[in-house]
């Protein structure tokens, strides 16, 4: 088992329901290559959909319109690489932890999941920068 700041948060999370995803992928997503104003752009776009469809602070959900909207913006078979590498490179941080490591499998083994869940996190960072 791998000890870092990265496991203890992850300890934390193994009875949240939106928090791990979104966690796992924030860890999982670094590596992936985004071009900043792609990025900007898609975003904007994204957070227009969710003030159109009433509160833009409502919880996001990895189906929902804007979070799908985000995904597809951003889609790029090289990217969808990058993210699964990613999540391989979490598995050890989640080693003996079954929930996490569950849901993690989940989302390695459906990599579309996996984009909306990966585009949820950059949508809420837009969010939280706001």
């Amino acid at each position: 088992m791998e000890s870092s700041a990265e496991r203890a948060f992850l300890e934390q999370l193994a009875g949240e329901l939106v928090e791990a995803e979104v966690s796992l992928m924030l860890l999982a997503g670094q590596g992936v290559p985004l071009d900043d104003d792609e990025l900007r752009g898609a975003r904007r776009r994204s957070v227009e959909l969710l003030a159109a469809g009433g509160d833009p602070r409502r919880e996001l959900d990895p189906d929902g319109r804007a979070v799908s909207a985000l995904a597809e913006d951003l889609d790029q078979p090289g990217r969808k690489a990058a993210l699964a590498q990613g999540i391989a490179s979490v598995r050890p941080l989640v080693a003996g932890l079954p929930e996490l490591t569950r849901r993690l499998d989940a989302l390695a083994a459906d990599d579309a999941l996996a984009w909306r869940w990966f585009a949820c996190t950059l949508l809420a960072d837009e969010l939280v920068a706001e």
